[in-house]
């Protein structure tokens, strides 16, 4: 039987280029979607696919994140002394339970893949999850919960894709299937940003891992990809010599947090989505259109 999904990764150190100024003084996952930070999302969703322990990889000058997490006394006294019981009810929810976090510091930008075996020693020989914080996935069952689903069916490496947009295959790592029969399939490669013409499929990798630790070995001594990052699809392909993937097309829709305009799009798609500010969501978008 196969080992239960217990960890997951979430490489959180990177400088949110894409969404600077923004990011310069607040990590990237730390913007809002609505009225809370990207990760609070992508932790909620990890707990809800029964996810135990996470593993932060940060960066310099990313300290807030592991604040953010951690109890504010003084915010948390002035509700308590106010009355605003929702309002301190919201802020706990985030809240690290003891020994459920950890932080650690990859200490220099060398790619996703090195990301991902900075956390090595915390994960040690056991399955896990690795999520992409930047992408935001809304789904009425949780985007990782699916993927654990499948990954109780078949064991192995799971990889959560979805359909690109029509054109746009070239923008995106594109999965290849053993054969395209409902939503979870055999894969048999990746294409990283395939020409017009040349994608195996129309199915991208969305930002949702399930990965058997033995990626840690190949990226410890893997050697640097594109852009001189240790990448982390390499990796995959090296393992998909020598174990199973299958590639999940889960039910959802992802939003790229990392991109100004995909941040827009999740903040008025996860509005639109709260019963408590739908009406008047809908009624400003409409006034300002």
């Amino acid at each position: 039987m196969s080992k239960r999904v217990r960890k997951a990764v979430l490489p959180v150190a990177g400088m949110g280029t894409r969404v600077l100024p923004g990011a310069k003084t607040t990590p990237k996952n730390l913007l809002n979607v609505v009225d809370r930070p990207i990760l609070s999302y992508v932790v909620e969703e990890a707990r809800a696919a029964g996810i135990e322990h996470f593993v932060f990889i940060v960066g310099r000058g990313q300290g807030a994140i592991e604040d953010y997490f951690d109890t504010n006394p003084e915010v948390e006294n002035a509700l308590e002394a106010k009355g605003k019981a929702d309002i301190l009810a919201d802020v706990r929810r985030d809240l690290g339970k003891p020994g459920e976090m950890s932080f650690i510091r990859q200490m220099a930008p060398l790619g996703l893949g090195h990301a991902v075996w900075c956390a090595r020693e915390v994960i040690g020989d056991e399955p896990f999850a690795v999520m992409l914080p930047d992408m935001l996935m809304a789904a009425e069952r949780p985007a990782l919960a699916q993927a654990v689903d499948a990954y109780n069916k078949v064991g192995g490496n799971i990889i959560a894709v979805e359909p690109a947009p029509e054109g746009e295959t070239y923008k995106y790592g594109i999965v290849a299937l053993e054969a395209q029969n409902g939503r979870l399939n055999r894969m048999t490669g990746m294409v990283e940003k395939p020409p017009l013409g040349t994608e195996p499929s129309n199915l991208f990798i969305s930002g949702r891992y399930i990965l058997q630790p033995e990626i840690f070995q190949i990226l410890g001594t893997q050697p640097r990809g594109a852009g001189g990052e240790i990448q982390l699809t390499d990796a995959m392909a090296t393992l998909m010599t020598r174990q199973d993937f299958h590639a999940l097309e889960y039910e959802g829709t992802t939003y790229d947090c990392g991109d100004k305009i995909g941040l827009l799009r999740a903040n008025v798609a996860f509005a639109l989505a709260r019963p408590d500010l739908a009406d008047e969501a809908r009624a400003a978008i409409k006034a300002l259109l």
